[in-house]
């Protein structure tokens, strides 16, 4: 199974990585044998993957630096670099290789401090791996001063360095920045896809992997995490039951705090499972000894990760806040289907008893003005609003219609 077998839908997407690759491959083996260097290549220093969510942007960016890290020897006989059996394929894809470094963002932003020391490694020479990569999962959410560290880098790059920017769309990324990179778009995969992909990776059962992919429209993660995960399927269908809560004003307030408190305990989860193993990690690296003092001078040190794992937490509640909200839209763009009778398929069959019951009781735009204020909650929450107070404006908004 090749690295380009995980990618779902993407066809038109593989081709031009699986040749770039190659080139790539002749490039780093002619430049060890120290022969003529290729002339025509299809491979660059810096490239932009660009897709909706759930495309499986990410995937396809680290699925390329696994074909880059490739050193299957059926390369010599003519092989496309991408084997994912291999060391450097699957060090890559698991996120552990030396030479491939991913940046994301703990917070609202991936701030200068945080590319600091990437930026600085993308001027060496790779360790032990065929290039020296670096993977920005999130490149939306560089602020102006880390965008201008990654372009003094994209600008002049080290011979054998890669830069893959991960974003939702070109106008998402610096103009000046994506001018120096190769774009490649990804579409969302259809349910169809989705499903086949369920069925052979996970083992799901067909009917399950396909209402799971219709149920997320395409969204490759959440159709996975949904089809195999049973607390997700709960909570989706408390999600579901918002819209017949909201019908008095002390149903939609209590809607609204039930929403935020279990978006909360999934960031307090993750913390729990992260925080401890991570405190512990970096006080061993700084020479503590079980449960002594830290040594002096490091006390800084431990409140930055403490710091760092406060954004984190807040950027997980936020996750699962954004989920519920793209749940809810798909609800009630499932009741405008209903009332304006279109052929569009419908998303939540299994809800289709209430989406007929609402459908039938209010107009479609009622329906319009519902949605329109789910949108406005999710950009309360990026101006930063207080959760409740943002969630609460849009229980009462669902109420009124």
């Amino acid at each position: 199974m090749t690295v380009w077998d995980d990618l779902v839908g993407q066809e038109k997407v593989c081709e031009p990585l699986a040749a770039a690759a190659r080139d790539a491959d002749a490039f780093v083996t002619a430049a060890a044998a120290e022969g003529p260097l290729p002339q025509a290549t299809s491979m660059t220093h810096a490239w932009l993957f660009t897709g909706p969510p759930g495309s499986g942007v990410a995937q396809t960016a680290r699925a390329f630096a696994a074909a880059l890290q490739c050193v299957s020897p059926d390369r010599a006989l003519g092989g496309v670099p991408g084997c994912g059996f291999c060391d450097g394929c699957h060090t890559a894809l698991v996120g552990t290789h030396a030479d491939v470094s991913t940046v994301v963002a703990l917070g609202a932003e991936i701030r200068a401090q945080d590319m600091r020391d990437t930026v600085r490694k993308s001027f060496t020479s790779p360790a032990n791996g065929r290039w020296q990569i670096i993977l920005v999962e999130e490149a939306e959410r560089l602020n102006e001063k880390s965008a201008n560290a990654v372009l003094k880098a994209v600008e002049e790059p080290a011979p054998r360095t890669v830069w893959l920017l991960c974003a939702p769309s070109v106008e998402d990324v610096l103009p000046t920045i994506r001018s120096r990179c190769r774009h490649l778009n990804l579409r969302t995969p259809s349910v169809e896809a989705v499903a086949d992909m369920l069925v052979r990776r996970e083992g799901i059962e067909p009917d399950v992997a396909t209402a799971a992919a219709r149920a997320t429209q395409g969204h490759i993660d959440r159709a996975r995490r949904l089809a195999t995960d049973k607390a997700a399927r709960d909570r989706r269908a408390a999600v579901l039951k918002l819209p017949l809560r909201v019908e008095d004003v002390g149903g939609a307030l209590k809607a609204a705090q039930e929403l935020v408190d279990a978006a909360a305990e999934d960031a307090k989860q993750l913390a729990e499972e992260m925080d401890a193993k991570e405190t512990e990690e970096l006080k061993a690296a700084l020479g503590a000894a079980q449960g002594g003092r830290l040594p002096r001078g490091t006390a800084g040190v431990i409140k930055d990760l403490e710091a760092d794992q406060k954004r984190r937490k807040a950027r997980t509640q936020r996750n699962s806040l954004d989920l519920a909200l793209s749940e809810l839209t798909g609800f009630y763009r499932d009741v405008l289907a209903l009332q304006l009778g279109t052929r569009v398929a419908i998303a939540n069959a299994d809800a289709e008893d209430v989406l007929e019951r609402l459908a039938r009781g209010s107009t479609p735009e009622s329906t319009l003005r519902r949605i329109e204020a789910i949108a406005a909650c999710g950009e309360a929450l990026d101006r930063n609003v207080p959760p409740l107070l943002a969630v609460e404006a849009m229980t009462m908004a669902l109420r009124s219609g």
